[in-house]
């Protein structure tokens, strides 16, 4: 006669692996495009008529493992002054009523590009972008706050609780299957 208590035991952590192995699996098959606002400013220039102009920046970044094919920045209204860093490869495709899109080829794993803008009133930034988009979907639009990241220990020691967690909770879901056999 097997003991289940030892089945339950043994293969919780073994079982909690294979799946969160297979979940990071499924999850790093498509590349992950996150876009989001890096600044909005205003200044006064220092010319007779105190001019006023506008400058905001989008941050579109690939966080996944897989390329991301085809990202396209939509806008309702594209400003001539506007630069992208680091430079690479874009095109500028324009519809006959005014709409454009900034258009990346290729953003490879971890790669980040941010677009500057640069505009006068009464255009405000808001009016200007529309959407982020990829051959895999739209853009996840990300609300910052700027904060420290952990250190690597840190990291570690949340991973290392979490699969104490998920272990246990799989030890306690073995067990209710066994008890109901």
């Amino acid at each position: 006669m097997v003991d289940l208590e030892i089945i339950a035991k043994i293969g919780s952590p073994i079982v909690t692996l294979i799946i969160g192995a297979v979940l990071k699996h499924y999850s790093e098959k498509s590349s992950k495009v996150l876009s989001y606002i890096g600044h909005v400013s205003s200044f006064t220039l220092q010319d007779e008529q105190k001019s006023s102009v506008f400058t905001h920046s989008v941050i579109v970044r690939n966080g996944g493992r897989r390329s991301a094919t085809n990202v396209r920045l939509g806008h309702h209204f594209l400003p001539v002054n506007l630069r992208v860093e680091p430079q690479i490869n874009y095109r500028i495709e324009k519809n006959p009523e005014g709409a454009a899109e900034i258009v990346i080829p290729t953003l490879v794993p971890k790669e980040q590009v941010t677009i500057s803008y640069l505009y006068f009133p009464p255009t405000t930034w808001h009016q200007i972008n529309s959407y982020t988009k990829s051959d895999d979907g739209y853009a996840k639009i990300v609300n910052v706050i700027p904060m420290p990241q952990p250190s690597a220990a840190v990291q570690w020691i949340y991973r290392a609780l979490v699969l104490i967690g998920a272990s246990f909770v799989t030890y306690l879901a073995l067990r209710l299957v066994f008890f109901l056999i």
